[in-house]
């Protein structure tokens, strides 16, 4: 069940905060375990077998975790938590592994080995990734002492609830079971209104924006992939569109979870903070999917940057400085840190050798923006960059991750090689037909012939979908700075970069002019819902 589905909006969500108000009058525990039961029909809903494949994982990192809660703190078992730890770790990361990697394997050994071996297809688990990065947190939380204590309840509304449970945001023990233990299951008019106006808010960036824009960009990667070349022209717009989209998919769907979360008087932590607007790479990533970030710089860059620095120490070899480091050192406690994360990540997002390739284009660009640091010109102390300088800045940020995309979306090395080629000018430089028509003349060069269109409306229509949602990323306020002074999350700033250094300041308030715009927004969703829709996230 997604959450831009009549079922969901009409029927499961009114029907779950419902139950748990009611419930709520009499007890906190039979509102937070009807929250459970939804959760879990949330999840079985588009394909049951789901629950007797995660069922079991469940049941295994719970006792795994009440291992090393048993060991937590002890000295003497240290030896012996390392390794119950480790054991849950690859126990989470071979299932992954199972279901969303095995193919994969056996076509590159195919590949390598020039054989013809054959395994069925396997049905990914929804959400499989995000529920295994929240569960090997969780151990890992657990055999640091960071949990104290958990019952079998916790633990099943920690994994289960279902507004972070097929997409994310990425959440910690820590953050969430104190607010579930202390949440008044009581209606609250502000945090509804607050509520409603997040999600709809979410649910107007997937279904209007990012699904909006799609119908422009998919036709030209099914155009590549059926073995055309792509016109200059064309390439752009998808790879541009393609960048577009999926920041208004997954930001719109991460809103639209914080606001489910909130009618249960729970805060999700913030996941995107206009990360389009970002004038280097490694803002970028503290700006997109912050979660993720988060995650992997604590539970894989921080332990491989630390033992190799520690190897490095005990080598009597100089470590890694704020300035102008030795580059060995750059090059193993930074650069290869690095790399090795964003192929992680590359690899978490998707089993192919495109992701492959976009996690180790971001983990070049990371590596090149910290070596400019390092060795580029010294900012003067106290000094802020530049509007030139943010200007290039953000141009080279902003094409570097289009040229990324390409990847990210194509279905196949192949295709992302074609669209790449006519974005390089190397499939023609030919004219939109709508264009060339208001401009044919006798002395028009032979190059800039009429470009076959496959975008739906053409390409005047298509520029204005792009015009449009470039300039709603980079100038117009994100949702969580027009509803900052309610704090509808968990850790969210109040402010994204400014390319310009300036910019409009909109704050939500609970009024009636408030109400009718909120209200439009949500008729014009739910006209939209009956159209083509293509969530991305949900198959990571």
């Amino acid at each position: 069940m997604l959450f831009n589905s009549y079922e969901f909006i009409f029927v499961f969500l009114p029907l779950t905060i419902a139950g748990y108000l009611l419930l709520g009058r009499s007890s906190r525990n039979w509102a937070l375990g009807w929250l459970i039961l939804a959760s879990v029909i949330f999840y079985a809903y588009w394909r049951p077998f789901n629950l007797l494949i995660i069922g079991p994982s469940l049941l295994v990192n719970y006792l795994f975790g009440r291992a090393l809660l048993k060991m937590a703190g002890d000295e003497a078992q240290a030896k012996r938590r390392t390794i119950t730890l480790a054991l849950g770790v690859i126990f989470n990361i071979c299932v992954l592994g199972y279901f969303k990697y095995a193919n994969f394997a056996v076509n590159v050994a195919n590949d390598v080995s020039g054989s013809n071996f054959v395994l069925e297809n396997i049905i990914l688990p929804l959400g499989i990734s995000f529920i295994t990065f929240q569960k090997i947190a969780f151990l890992v939380d657990v055999a640091g002492g960071r949990v104290k204590e958990f019952s079998k309840r916790d633990f099943l509304l920690f994994v289960m609830f279902f507004p972070q449970l097929i997409a994310g945001p990425i959440v910690h023990y820590r953050e969430m079971m104190p607010q579930f233990q202390a949440v008044e299951p009581r209606f609250n008019s502000e945090r509804f209104a607050l509520a409603i106006s997040l999600f709809i808010f979410g649910l107007f960036k997937k279904v209007v924006l990012a699904d909006g824009i799609a119908e422009h960009v998919s036709p030209v990667y099914a155009f590549a992939a059926a073995g055309n070349d792509p016109t200059f022209v064309q390439s752009w717009l998808a790879a541009i569109g393609y960048t577009l989209q999926i920041y208004f998919d997954f930001s719109g769907y991460s809103d639209m979870a914080c606001g489910a979360a909130l009618f249960f008087g729970v805060r999700l932590p913030t996941n995107f903070n206009s990360p389009l607007r970002s004038t280097n790479m490694i803002d970028f990533w503290l700006r997109w999917h912050i979660t993720l970030t988060r995650f992997l710089t604590a539970y894989l860059y921080n332990p491989i940057a630390l033992t190799l620095t520690r190897r490095r120490m005990a080598k009597k070899r100089a470590g890694l400085k704020a300035r102008k480091s030795a580059l060995p050192a750059f090059i193993k406690v930074l650069a290869f840190p690095t790399i090795a994360t964003m192929l992680t990540s590359g690899i978490w997002h998707g089993a192919g050798y495109t992701f492959i390739i976009w996690g180790a284009l971001h983990g070049l660009y990371l590596v090149s923006n910290h070596a400019w640091r390092q060795y580029g010109p010294k900012l003067a102390t106290g000094k802020s960059p530049s509007l030139p300088s943010r200007v290039t800045g953000f141009v080279i940020t902003f094409f570097a991750v289009v040229l990324s995309m390409v990847f990210f979306r194509a279905p196949n090395v192949e295709t992302a090689g074609a669209i790449l080629t006519g974005m390089a000018g190397l499939n023609g430089v030919s004219l939109p037909t709508e264009i060339a028509h208001m401009l044919k003349a006798p002395d028009m060069p032979a190059m800039m012939t009429l470009a076959g269109e496959v975008t739906k409306g053409g390409f005047l229509l298509s520029m204005i979908w792009l015009a449009g949602l470039f300039g709603v990323a980079v100038f117009i306020p994100n949702t969580l700075e027009v509803l900052s002074r309610y704090e509808p999350t968990l850790l969210g700033p109040k402010t994204a970069p400014k390319i310009l250094g300036v910019g409009p300041a909109i704050y939500w308030s609970p009024t009636l002019p408030w109400a009718i715009f909120v209200a439009a927004l949500g008729a014009v969703c739910m006209m939209r819902l009956t159209g083509a829709s293509e969530f991305l996230y949900w198959q990571f």
